[in-house]
């Protein structure tokens, strides 16, 4: 149920940039009024500092020190943040913090 509205949320949100990038401003609102109900229904979004340190403290615990435990680190993180964050962000969070150990 909650994958189903995340990915009826990321169609919207695809289709949201798709219509602003072609000038379509009414489909656009079309799609962000779609997205406002959609939203209502899910838990609310971790913001990126919460990201970061929620992937700070996993890469602790798993013992992460390169960008060669990415996986190990993303594994954890998505089980954790499901539903709550959107995996590119958390991905590039992780990346980034992987690459500056």
């Amino acid at each position: 149920e909650m994958k189903f509205l995340q990915k009826m949320m990321k169609q919207r949100k695809d289709s949201y940039d798709i219509f602003k990038q072609q000038g379509r401003e009414d489909l656009a609102e079309k799609e962000k009024e779609e997205m406002d109900v959609i939203s209502r229904f899910l838990p609310e979004q971790m913001s990126e500092q919460e990201i970061k340190e929620a992937v700070l403290k996993i890469i602790l615990e798993t013992h992460a020190t390169s960008p060669a435990d990415m996986g190990k680190v993303m594994g954890v993180a998505s089980k954790q943040m499901a539903g709550k964050a959107d995996g590119k962000v958390i991905s590039a969070v992780v990346k980034e913090l992987l690459s500056n150990s």
